[in-house]
């Protein structure tokens, strides 16, 4: 069965079809998109009308000159690429535009004179390109009808004028009118095109006289281009454009700036290359966002450079090339994001000494610059190498300059003091041997303290109770540590995560999933785990996991299936026991998983990992040997004794011999390489087994022209001629990634990254085709399905059957790990036979021209630690939150409120808005109404000398109704989710009342997920502050032990301001007390009946502010508003012994003050993104920000503690520990009156001095 009436999308970029296309096309009856660029077609195939249901297709880099009926034919066509073609307008069809669904059309790099006939009637049409044509004038019906253009491109036409309909395109956003004669053109529509973003005019005669004075108008413009014009100076309406992005003003007559360029907050990149400058503005440097920098070919000298140019923080690349510059300001290396300066052709006699310091730089071009004489480099003893771990220098100096902060003149020289954990870790680690090594053992101390340490210990300094430490050594098993596995490579991130059930089955040693369409279908010879998904009572997952072995299976795969069954359950981390089920002898939980009965089907599918002893079929194979590039390449021809070239070498591969033949005049490189690759094929392919045998022209053995089906004296007859082109280049392979979905087939190309075939490209979730015309390879990765397998066997040979190939040619499959050389000789770089030359020195390689400094520099560690010297984030002021509080409850119209109970939402009851508790889920749906600014009395909206006057009075005042301004709908919906929540609210909330609210109100519709103790601001302003978090459920009645109500304690606090202000409860102990805080302590009397009496208690700290005194009583009172609850608000110092110290758990030392509070910060060190970096979380920070595959570093005022994931790293505990070594030695300098140390703490083992930093502190969430 044919599978290309599946393909619903094929990529044929650079195949040849100029002579035959492929007829097999026509059965791809439900193909959608097709590529056919450089495929040298010199007209549109007959085939493509048959595909009745293909919406993009992409023409381009042929050799075009007519379009026939057949695309006229193809009604739900959507897009249409035909630009780099030979069309005229002789050879467009007006029907084509007649299709309704066409939506974008590209005729550019044509020849067209004019606008093709009837493209007015494609009112559909959003994209439209007819740029590099000839066309010389725009009908006035196109604009008429097409107005509903985002994207229209007229550049490089012939151009006078346009048509005043061009103010119809109100909702054009691209603009490109650039190289054309628009001289007397004084584009006045342009106040109409208001939703304009970018805007092109390069090369348009533009002059101060022509040039459109309305442009400030335009509200959304970020990019403007009016390079290649004769402008001497700026318009004043350009610098009034406060959106600009983009500003490309080259090849100009420019002579000067204005200061008003300060004005460009937004600009990014700044072109100013070819123009009259002799300097640049000191407003330039108040451009916070510039990044680019170009100012080549002007007269620019010293003076002409702002010495504030230092304050671009994101300046990345400046280019000041041709001009007059014989000294650069000292600012320009201040600029630390710089990575590209070009300095070439200049005057320059020096550079500043700091040049040395911009270690971010990448590129620093400064040739043609005769006397220019480099400034000594800083002396090696100055980088402080003694403090350089990982290739990365920690000094706090090279720290600050990094950060692009002030380095102090000269560092405090006070001396360390001693400190009496760092003997004991020396004690514990032995008399010191290598002095490199002194970071690496403090570190292996720091651990293997933390280790030891009790519950409420920490690693730097006496646990609580004042015991010292035992320095006892370990037993040597119990320093035994358990090994990293890395089980990402046999399980995916999603195995697991979704109710249900997966199967894998066993296939050289490793698990391999298989599709639903098979569970419950085994085979007798093989060996299955099986997986299942289920969420609990709690909505928490749990797992089943089952290993199935079959009567026939190998020894390799039971083994192997009870291994990976364990490695998937502590991939999961799950607490269940893995179950053995065999074949016939299965339980009834494992029955009960599977819909239908269980079918048994003879014999194996996968392979087993073991050798099997079985003899191999080859076919016999000729290869022509030749150089293509950098690397060596095989390339098969015809067996036949005509296809031997003098000036090549061959290989004649026969199985179990391989024959290299080596022309008279072939390459002695060739000859050595054609020798290892057989010997390469010989170890990897053939197992040593096979003969090797060099045939030199003239002396072949008879085994070689058996080889070729020839007898010696035939092949004296026929000696070989030179055929092989001297240009001889093979056809450049394309990769194919076949994709399947439900009931279609795709066939893509794979981008090449600078058009190389990179091996990196193969993902082991996919099937690949490479297509090299000669053969046809089928890659299959280790993780790959067992459908697509087999939809890419199928298609593989339906592509090898649509083009003319030679006889030679052959469909190969390849799998993963087991890749053939002739296959991997296709790839640069792959295991390439000669890959190290180890003759050559630095000395000999400096010689070719490769930069070895530039090769050193990449080798080093990249960090970013500019977090910790940034200063901490100030809290909110009151007055500004109130006023944020009442600007957005403002705009909120409605909120309507819902909460999970029982698998399904319900209305929250009004009474319980502003309650929260850990194990439920909400959703908040607020629609908000957001006033549009109504434009000033004295501002025009129109330009009347534009205006159309055959407008009647009606028809104006109808006009003017459309033009009043209404309010902006914005809905919302907020999904709460509690630290003790599961997932199951979400899914139910996805797939019941999302689409719901999305029918309702459409694309308005934004979801936001948030969880506990990290919503954001705007969600927190609706609840004014009363905002309580309750432990458990809330349907749930909480009791003691003994059955008796539980006693209630909730703690007010707020987080970098009022607006993050929470009452959150916590675990009833009087240690959690703060002179700086108010409670709420609720105290419930035991009754005979159901009635909730008891006696609430207002614990008001001495230290606390007022606002919040008046605020937590106000919560009190409408928490426990009931005439069995007695309402007593209490002093410190002033508590009952009674009821509340005994509630309490007793009288106990507590905080006096919250001083800590002020000098708060917490920030995450990571390699997440390929390097080490240091990042702040913001001021309402909690402890579910605490990850497990990172460190922490939190910082209290007085103590730094360096708080370790069970999951991190050791290099991100390495150089975490330097991060916090070199942030005390900051703030030392900052805060001298406020030193602080070091501390160790690890998950379950933080101290009360750690967890007070985090509000409503409990146990740590399970992730399961």
């Amino acid at each position: 069965m044919s599978v290309l009436p599946f393909i619903r999308g094929v990529d044929f970029t650079k195949n040849d079809f100029s002579q035959t296309f492929p007829s097999s096309m026509r059965q791809m009856s439900r193909v959608q998109w097709l590529t056919l660029d450089h495929t040298q077609l010199q007209e549109v195939p007959e085939e493509l009308g048959q595909l009745q249901k293909l919406e993009h297709l992409s023409l381009n880099h042929n050799q075009l000159e007519k379009i026939f009926g057949e695309l006229t034919e193809l009604t739900c066509l959507r897009s249409l690429d035909l630009r780099h073609n030979q069309l005229k307008n002789s050879g467009i069809p007006p029907e084509l535009f007649h299709l309704e669904e066409l939506t974008t059309l590209d005729l550019s790099h044509n020849k067209l004179k004019e606008v093709p006939d009837g493209l007015d009637r494609a009112k559909n049409l959003i994209v439209l390109n007819l740029s590099h044509n000839q066309i010389e004038c725009i009908p006035t019906p196109l604009f008429i009808h097409l107005t509903d253009l985002l994207f229209l491109d007229l550049s490089h036409n012939r151009l006078e004028t346009l048509p005043p309909q061009t103010r119809r395109l109100t909702n054009l956003k691209t603009l490109d009118l650039s190289h054309n004669p628009l001289e007397l053109f004084q584009l006045r529509q342009l106040p109409s095109l208001q939703s304009l973003e970018v805007l092109k005019m390069s090369g348009t005669q533009r002059t101060l006289l022509n040039f459109p004075t309305s442009l400030d108008s335009l509200a959304n413009l970020c990019e403007l281009d009016l390079s290649h014009n004769s402008l001497p100076k700026l318009p004043d309406c350009v610098y009034n454009v406060t959106t600009l992005v983009r500003l490309n003003l080259s090849d100009n007559e420019i002579n000067e700036l204005s200061s008003s360029m300060e004005s460009w907050q937004r600009l990014e990149s700044l072109n100013l290359c070819r123009n009259q400058l002799t300097a640049l503005p000191a407003a330039l440097c108040k451009l916070p966002k510039l990044r680019r920098l170009f100012v080549n070919d002007n007269k620019l000298n010293f003076e002409g450079i702002p010495s504030g140019i230092g304050k671009l923080g994101a300046l990345e690349v400046f280019s000041a090339a041709n001009n007059l510059l014989e000294m650069v300001p000292e600012g320009v290396c201040r600029c630390g994001a710089l990575k590209q300066l070009n300095l070439s052709c200049n005057r320059l006699i020096t550079l500043p000494d700091a040049i040395h310091l911009l270690e971010g730089l990448d590129q620093l071009d400064l040739r043609n610059n005769p006397d220019l004489v480099m400034p000594p480099k800083p002396s090696e003893a100055s980088k402080a190498t003694s403090l350089e771990f990982y290739n990365i220098d920690f000094s706090l100096q090279t720290q600050l300059r990094l950060a692009g902060a002030a380095v102090p003149p000269s560092m405090p020289a006070t001396a360390t003091p001693k400190d009496s954990t760092a003997r004991k870790i020396r004690l514990r680690r032995g008399p010191r041997s290598d002095g490199d090594q002194d970071a690496a053992k403090v570190l292996k101390g720091m651990k293997d303290v933390a280790k030891d340490k009790d519950n409420e210990g920490e690693a730097f300094g006496l646990p609580e109770d004042g015991k010292p430490e035992s320095l006892k050594p370990k037993r040597w098993d119990e320093s035994l540590e358990k090994p990293q596995l890395d089980y990402s490579k046999f399980f995916e991130k999603e195995d697991g995560q979704q109710p249900g059930l997966t199967i894998w089955e066993i296939e050289n040693f490793l698990p391999n999933k298989i599709e639903e369409v098979v569970h419950g279908k085994f085979y007798e010879g093989d060996c299955y785990i099986v997986l299942k998904t289920r969420y609990d009572d709690l909505g928490n997952l749990t797992w089943e996991i089952f290993f199935w072995i079959g009567n026939e299976a190998t020894l390799d795969k039971r083994a192997c299936a009870a291994i990976h069954a364990v490695n998937l359950r502590n991939y999961l981390g799950a607490r269940c026991r893995t179950i053995r089920e065999e074949q016939g002898d299965e339980s009834d939980e494992f029955l009960a998983l599977f819909d239908t009965e269980v079918i048994y089907i003879e014999g194996g599918r996968t392979a087993t990992g073991f050798y099997n002893i079985e003899e191999m079929i080859h076919i016999t194979r000729l290869y022509l040997v030749h150089a293509y590039g950098a690397t060596v390449h095989l390339e098969p021809v015809a067996v036949t004794l005509a296809s031997l070239d003098p000036r090549h070498a061959f290989v004649l591969d026969l199985g179990s011999r391989i024959h290299i033949w080596l022309g008279k005049s072939s390459k002695n490189t060739l000859n050595s390489k054609a020798r290892l690759m057989a010997e390469k094929i010989n170890k990897t392919e053939r197992k040593n087994k096979c003969e090797i045998n060099v045939e030199r022209q003239g002396e072949e053995s008879a085994e070689f022209w058996q080889g070729l089906d020839v007898t010696a004296e035939e092949a004296a007859a026929q000696p070989p001629e030179e055929h092989v082109p001297d240009d001889y280049q093979p056809v450049q392979p394309r990769l194919y990634q076949v994709q399947l979905g439900m009931g279609y087939l795709e066939l893509p190309q794979v981008e090449l990254p600078e058009q190389k075939l990179c091996h990196t490209l193969l993902n082991s979730k996919h099937v690949y085709i490479l297509d090299c015309y000669t053969d046809l390879f089928v890659w299959f990765g280790k993780k790959s399905t067992r459908l697509v397998r087999a939809a890419a066997v199928k298609l593989s040979r339906e592509l090898f059957n649509m083009m003319d190939r030679p006889e030679c040619a052959l469909v190969m499959r390849v799998p993963e790990g087991n890749e053939m050389q002739i296959f991997r000789t296709k790839f640069l770089g792959w295991d390439e036979v000669m890959a190290v030359d180890f003759t050559r020195t630095a000395k000999s390689v400096a010689k070719t021209g490769a930069n070895l400094t530039q090769w050193a520099r990449q080798q080093e560690t990249r960090t970013d630690l500019a977090a910790l010297f940034m200063p901490r984030q100030s809290a909110m002021p009151l007055a500004e939150a109130e006023q944020l509080e009442e600007e957005w409850n403002y705009d909120l119209e409605m909120m309507e409120a819902f909460v999970l109970e029982n698998k399904k939402f319900v209305r929250l009851p009004e009474e319980e808005l502003g309650h929260f508790y850990t194990g439920e889920c909400y959703v908040f749906l607020c629609r908000y109404c957001i006033p549009v600014e109504e434009p000033e009395a004295g501002e025009d909206t129109a330009d009347p000398a534009t205006a159309d006057e055959s407008r009647n009075p009606s028809q104006q005042q109808l006009h003017q109704q459309q033009q009043q301004p209404e309010d902006e709908i914005q809905c919302v919906v907020y999904f709460w989710q509690g630290r003790n929540a599961g997932n199951m609210g979400w899914l139910t909330f996805t797939f019941t009342l999302q689409k719901k609210f999305k029918a309702m109100f459409g694309e308005e519709l934004e979801v936001m997920r948030i969880f506990q103790q990290q919503e954001n601001l705007k969600f927190m302003s609706h609840f004014k502050r009363k905002f309580i978090i309750h432990t458990g459920k809330r349907k749930d009645k909480a009791v003691t032990a003994e059955g008796k109500a539980p006693v209630e304690f909730f703690h007010l606090r707020s987080n970098g301001g009022a607006l993050t202000t929470r009452l959150i409860q916590i675990n009833p102990d009087a240690v959690h007390l703060n002179s700086a805080f108010c409670y709420i302590l609720h105290v419930p009397f035991e009754t005979e009946d159901e009635s909730q009496s008891g006696i609430v208690y207002v614990w008001l700290g001495s230290k606390a502010c007022n606002e919040e005194a008046k605020l937590v009583q106000d919560i009190a009172e409408q928490m426990f508003n009931s005439p069995w609850v007695s309402l007593q608000i209490l002093n410190e110092g002033d508590e009952p012994e009674n009821f509340f110290w005994v509630a309490l758990g007793g009288r106990k030392p507590y905080d006096t003050d919250a001083e800590y509070m002020n000098y708060t910060r917490l920030f995450r060190c990571s390699n997440e993104r390929g390097y080490y970096t240091v990042a702040e979380k913001c001021a309402d920070f909690c402890q579910d920000d605490l990850a497990d595959d990172d460190i922490m570093i939190l910082d209290n005022g007085e103590h730094v503690f360096l708080w370790m994931g069970p999951r991190c790293s050791e290099v991100e505990v390495k150089l975490a520990y330097k991060s916090a070594q070199v942030y005390i030695q900051h703030m030392r300098i900052k805060q001298p009156e406020r030193p602080r140390k070091l501390f160790l703490t690890m998950k379950n083992k933080e101290s009360r001095r750690f967890t007070k930093c985090f509000h409503g502190w409990s146990a740590f969430k399970v992730y399961i």
